[in-house]
Parts: C-alpha cells; sequence; structure tokens
C-alpha cells in the first residue's frame, strides 16, 4: 500500500501535462472568453484562432482537472478554481502563466533541466534552440507579453544607481541593455541636466522609446535598437550596465564590457550596477528559487572581486567603488593605461557621492 502510494505521488509530481494544459489555457485567455459570455467549444475555436478538435480535448482536461465546467448544451463556464486566469480579476495569474509570457516561456524551458544538471549552462537554448533574451527580444510574438510583463519600476536596489553616482558631471548616458527604458526614465526624472539613450534588441527598443515619450521626456531621452556584442555607438559620457553580466558566462561578459570600453573610449566611464541573486537557505522555497535561477541564469552570482577581474580581462580598471546591497553592486571603470593599476580614488569628470 505504502508502496503504491509512493508511485501514484511520483507520477503525479512527474506530470508533464497538467502544467501545460493550464498555460495553454493562460495563452489562449481561455477563462476570459467563457467569462465574457456562454460560449461552446466551437466559438471559442473561432475567437482564439486554435484547432476546434484539439481545443475541444484540451477543454475537456480542464473541465476534468476543475477548471472550468460545462453543461448538457456544451455551453462552458469558469470555476472558482479557473477564475484567476482571468485578466480583469484582483491576483490574476494569467499573464503569469501564459505559456506566450516572459515568465512562462522560462518555465516552460526548464524542460531542459537535465542538460542543466549535465553542464552547468542555463537550459533554454537546449530546449528552444535560442537565448532567452535574443528570442523574446527579437521575436514579434512577444511583443505584447513584454508590454504587458515588463518593469515599470525599478528594482533590486537601483536606487543606488540613480543617488549613489554623482552624476553632477555626466552630460550623456548610454543604458546598455536598458530593456523597457524603466531605468533611464528614473535617472532622467531625478537629474534634470541628463540626456540617455537605451540602447536594446528591437522589440524592447521600440517599447522603451514608446515610454520614455510618454514619461515626456522625447527631448532627453531616446532608444537604439541594437546588442551589446555588437559595436556600440560613441558619444556618451557613461556606458551603464544594470543587471546586465548574471545572464552571460565570464567570456561573453568580457565581451560585453569590452565593448562598453570601446565606445566610451578613453575619456569615457563604464559603469557597472550589477546585481546579485543569491538565495539565502533559509528563505521560503530557497531549493526550488535556488535551482530555478541556476537553470535561468548564466552566473547568478558573482563577487564584487569577481566584477573588478572581469573588467581587467576586458582592458578596463576600476576608478570607484560604489556602495553596495547584498542584491546590487556599483564599480565604475576607464580604459587601462599601459601603467595604470586599480585605483579606488575619486575619478575626473564624472564625479560620485
Amino acid at each position: 500500500m505504502a508502496n503504491g502510494s509512493s508511485v501514484e505521488i511520483l507520477l503525479d509530481m512527474a506530470d508533464l501535462l497538467r502544467p501545460n494544459a493550464i498555460r495553454v489555457a493562460a495563452a489562449l485567455k481561455l477563462a476570459d472568453h467563457i467569462a465574457e459570455s456562454s460560449i461552446t467549444a466551437e466559438l471559442l475555436a473561432e475567437r482564439t484562432g486554435a484547432h476546434p478538435i484539439m481545443l475541444g480535448k484540451l477543454l475537456r482536461y480542464l473541465v476534468e482537472l476543475g477548471v472550468f465546467g460545462v453543461d448538457d448544451a456544451g455551453v462552458y463556464t469558469v470555476l472558482d478554481l479557473g477564475q484567476p486566469l482571468r485578466r480583469d480579476v484582483p491576483q490574476s495569474v494569467g499573464q503569469f502563466l501564459s505559456a506566450e509570457g516572459l515568465f512562462g516561456r522560462v518555465e516552460l524551458g526548464l524542460v531542459g533541466l537535465l542538460h542543466t544538471v549535465r553542464t552547468g549552462d542555463p537550459c533554454y537554448s537546449a530546449v528552444f534552440g535560442r537565448e532567452y533574451w535574443d528570442e523574446i527580444n527579437n521575436d514579434p510574438a512577444f511583443v505584447q507579453a513584454l508590454e504587458a510583463e515588463g518593469p515599470t519600476q525599478i528594482g533590486w536596489d537601483a536606487e543606488l544607481i540613480i543617488k549613489g553616482y554623482d552624476w553632477s558631471g555626466v552630460r550623456r548616458v548610454m543604458d546598455v541593455g536598458g530593456n523597457n527604458g524603466t531605468l533611464l526614465i528614473e535617472l532622467l526624472t531625478h537629474h534634470p541636466h541628463l540626456h540617455g539613450t537605451v540602447l536594446d534588441l528591437p522589440n524592447v527598443a521600440r517599447i522603451a522609446e514608446q515610454r520614455i515619450a510618454q514619461a515626456g521626456l522625447a527631448e532627453r531621452g531616446g532608444s537604439l535598437s541594437g546588442s551589446f556584442f555588437d559595436p556600440l555607438p560613441p558619444g556618451h559620457d557613461v556606458y551603464l550596465l544594470s543587471g546586465i553580466l548574471a545572464d552571460w558566462n565570464d567570456e561573453r561578459a568580457v565581451a560585453i564590457l569590452r565593448a562598453c570600453g570601446a565606445a566610451a573610449g578613453p575619456e569615457g566611464k563604464v559603469l557597472l550596477a550589477e546585481i546579485s541573486m543569491e538565495i539565502p537557505p533559509s528563505a521560503p522555497g530557497a531549493a526550488r528559487t535556488d535551482l530555478v535561477v541556476a537553470a535561468a541564469v548564466a552566473t547568478p552570482v558573482r563577487t564584487v572581486d569577481q566584477l573588478h577581474e572581469l573588467g581587467r580581462s576586458a582592458g578596463l580598471q576600476v576608478t570607484w567603488e560604489g556602495p553596495s546591497t547584498p542584491v546590487r553592486s556599483l564599480v565604475e571603470f576607464s580604459a587601462a593605461g599601459p601603467d595604470t593599476g586599480t585605483d579606488l580614488g575619486a575619478p575626473e569628470g564624472a564625479g560620485h557621492a
């Protein structure tokens, strides 16, 4: 009996169909369509563009799970369990669970966990054939998810970037890999003399341009579409990297820093505002979170000394080290001269608080 119970538990824990069915329902917004009006499987297929027969099989399974109900006329209703899948209810998880959403896509990539355990590398590209950021920032299919799930407030102690660095001597900043412009908007808002540009891949670059304009900052801010693995446009005083390097191994992190250093030139600065995703063992759900982060992010934890070493490998020298928190550090680099070593004193030009 005990052995049979363990078998059933393990088989249930290993089930891949149930979570995928929920995520497909979320992606197709089935709960929203059903809640909107009395609807049959045929009408749902028309509204969602789904294959009628396969959608019918999915709906039958979701009824079995208790997500939806169906009457004798084939009309579906959203049961209590399925209500959070609706986008219009408090504490909705519909977008979060969507198979076409940013977070949902990461979790779907976890089916490649065996690759991560064997190699130590993130599993996403082993499953989908492309790196996560490359896919969601280039494929138009993810624009809606980027608009719905992109950050609207700074996080990970990014206040250090705004208040812990002296921007008074800086005229132009490029937020390299600046996503949808949230951080640059905060920088330009808090420092009215500052001009700035977000550089990122096409999807988020377009969103950043729109959000900067909506914030009334179009005269001082904008965006460019590009990759930080390619040569970067010169002409900015500071090239900011906020929470970028964790997604890359050491070799590619050095390449990013080298590209920023080349664009900054001998007079410019590279401001590295890196995050650390170390999970405290005592945190709730620490084991799960730690495994998910390790499977999704190339190098989630680097010490400040390791960041210094990456800079040196990129031909840069530390010119200032700012305040830090458990999740955020600030290090400024400039081009290393032939006879210069690490100098943590106050630099000329772009100074610091």
